[in-house]
C-alpha cells in the first residue's frame, strides 16, 4: 500500500485579500478587516503585517498608525468570505479525488498515489495557479505524509518565498531539517500552556518534539500529543474527513451596536437569532429539542449595571420549525428580562440534536403529515431566502433593527448581489 501523502491549501491572508480583489486601486495598499461592531482587527493584508499590526489589536489603539500610512479598513463581509471560499473550494474538489474542507480558507486534499504519475511539487504549483486565474486568490500548499506535517509544510511556504508558495514534505530529511528550524509551538495542536510544559522539559523545537518518546509523552501529556508527536514522524494518525461532523450545537450570538433598553428591540433581536439559529439547523438536516436563551449587560463599561441571565426550554419533541422556537424563546425572554439595564449582547442556543424521524413521537404530538408540511414551508422560505436575498422573515424581527451590529465600513456583496457587480468603466 502506498504511504498517505496529505496536501494543506491555505488561502493567504483570506479575508483581506478577498477585500482587495475587487478593488484593484489598493494593490499595495495596507487593509485590515474588523470584527463584529468593527472592534478589533481580525484580518491583515501583508502589508499591514509589515506594520506591526497585531492580530485582535483594539481598533482604537492602532488608529493613529492606520492614519498615519494609509491603512483602508473593511468591516467583515461575511457573504462575500464564504462565496469565495466555496469558489476555491470547488477547484480544489475538482483536482483531487477527496478533499476536507478544515475551514473558510484551508482545505486538506487527499493526494495518495499521486506522486506515481506527477511530481507533487509540480501538482502544487498547478493547484496555485489554477486558483489564482479562476478566483484572483493566492494559496500556498503544503505537501506530506501526515496532516500535522502538512500544516508546517505549508507554514514553511508562506515564510519562505524561494519557495514559490509551495513546500514538498515528504522526504524524511526535508522533514528533520525544517522540524529543527521551527519552535514547539508551531506545531498543529501546541497551544500556550502545552508549550510552556514542554518548555519546562527541554522542549523548544519541533524536532525535539517529534524526537520525544512517544509513551513518555503519552504519561505526562495526553493521546492527543502523543498522536502529535507519532505525526511528527511520518506515521499518518489524523484521517481525512470528507464529511464535516454534525454540530452538537448551535449559538446564534451578537454584540449590539447599540445599547438596548427597549424591550420590543431585544425581542426583534432575540427573534433574528432564533430566525438564523433555525436556518442553520435545517441546513445540517438537523432537529433541535433544546433552547436556550440568554442576555448580559457589558463587563467591561463602568457606567452599566452587571447583569447576566439565561434561561432555557425542553421542548415536547424535536423540531426545526422557526415558528416553534419564535414561541419558546419570547416566553423564556418574558422571565430574563429586566427593566433598568442597557443590554450589551443576546443570543440563543439549539441543542439536543436528532435526525428527521428517528425521534418517537408521543401520543399527543402533531400528526406526521402536519409536520410534514411544517418542514416544506420552512425549506421553501430557506429556498427563496438563499435566491433572492432576505426576501421573507417573520414580522417579530422587525425592520428597521437599529440595534444591528456597527458595519460601517462593510464592502459590497460583489459576487451575491446583482445590485452590488463590479461594473468596468
Amino acid at each position: 500500500m502506498s504511504q498517505h501523502i496529505f496536501a494543506l491549501v491555505d488561502c493567504n491572508n483570506f479575508y483581506a485579500s478577498c477585500e482587495k480583489l475587487f478593488r484593484p486601486d489598493l494593490a499595495d495598499t495596507p487593509v485590515v478587516v474588523l470584527s463584529n461592531n468593527d472592534g478589533c482587527v481580525v484580518a491583515r493584508s501583508r502589508e499591514a503585517k509589515k506594520l506591526g499590526i497585531k492580530m485582535g489589536v483594539p481598533v482604537f489603539q492602532v488608529r493613529e498608525l492606520m492614519q498615519k500610512h494609509g491603512v483602508v479598513a473593511f468591516s467583515s463581509n461575511y457573504a462575500l468570505y464564504a462565496d469565495m471560499s466555496q469558489r476555491v473550494m470547488s477547484l480544489l474538489e475538482s483536482l483531487a479525488p477527496r478533499v476536507e474542507v478544515y475551514s473558510i480558507d484551508e482545505a486538506f486534499l487527499d493526494l495518495t498515489g499521486v506522486d506515481f504519475s506527477q511530481n507533487l511539487t509540480e501538482f502544487g504549483l498547478t493547484a496555485r495557479q489554477l486558483v489564482q486565474k479562476c478566483t484572483g486568490i493566492t494559496v500556498c500548499v503544503g505537501i506530506a505524509p501526515t496532516k500535522t506535517l502538512a500544516k508546517l509544510a505549508n507554514h514553511a511556504a508562506k515564510t519562505w518565498q524561494k519557495t514559490r508558495g509551495v513546500v514538498d514534505l515528504t522526504s524524511k530529511e526535508r522533514q528533520r531539517k525544517l522540524l529543527a528550524l521551527l519552535p514547539v509551538d508551531e506545531v498543529w495542536g501546541i497551544g500556550g500552556k502545552l508549550t510552556k510544559r514542554l518548555q519546562q522539559l527541554g522542549v523548544d523545537t519541533a524536532l525535539q518534539l517529534a524526537d520525544a518518546d512517544p509513551k513518555f509523552i503519552r504519561q505526562h501529556f495526553s493521546v492527543m500529543v502523543e498522536r502529535t508527536v507519532r505525526e511528527l514522524n511520518g506515521e499518518s494518525c489524523i484521517a481525512l474527513e470528507e464529511m464535516a461532523p454534525t454540530k452538537k450545537q448551535i449559538v446564534s450570538s451578537r454584540a449590539f451596536g447599540e445599547r438596548i433598553t427597549d424591550k420590543q428591540q431585544m425581542r426583534e433581536a432575540i427573534s433574528e437569532y432564533i430566525s438564523r439559529a433555525c436556518k442553520k439547523l435545517r441546513q445540517e438536516q438537523q432537529e433541535a429539542k433544546y433552547l436556550t436563551v440568554f442576555l448580559r449587560t457589558s463587563p467591561f463599561s463602568d457606567k452599566d449595571a452587571p447583569y447576566s441571565a439565561s434561561k432555557s426550554v425542553e421542548l415536547d419533541s424535536p423540531t426545526g420549525d422557526t415558528r416553534i422556537f419564535l414561541a419558546k424563546a419570547m416566553q423564556l425572554l418574558d422571565g430574563l428580562w429586566l427593566d433598568g439595564y442597557r443590554y450589551a449582547k443576546a443570543g440563543v442556543m439549539l441543542s439536543d440534536f436528532y435526525d428527521p424521524g428517528v425521534h418517537q413521537p408521543g401520543l399527543f404530538d402533531e400528526p406526521l403529515i402536519k409536520k410534514e408540511s411544517d418542514h416544506q414551508l420552512m425549506q421553501l422560505i430557506d429556498n427563496l431566502n438563499a435566491k433572492h436575498g432576505k426576501t421573507i422573515w417573520f414580522a417579530s424581527q422587525g425592520t428597521k433593527q437599529d440595534w444591528s451590529m456597527k458595519r460601517e465600513l462593510l464592502s459590497p456583496a460583489y459576487t451575491t448581489n446583482w445590485r452590488d457587480l463590479p461594473v468596468a468603466k
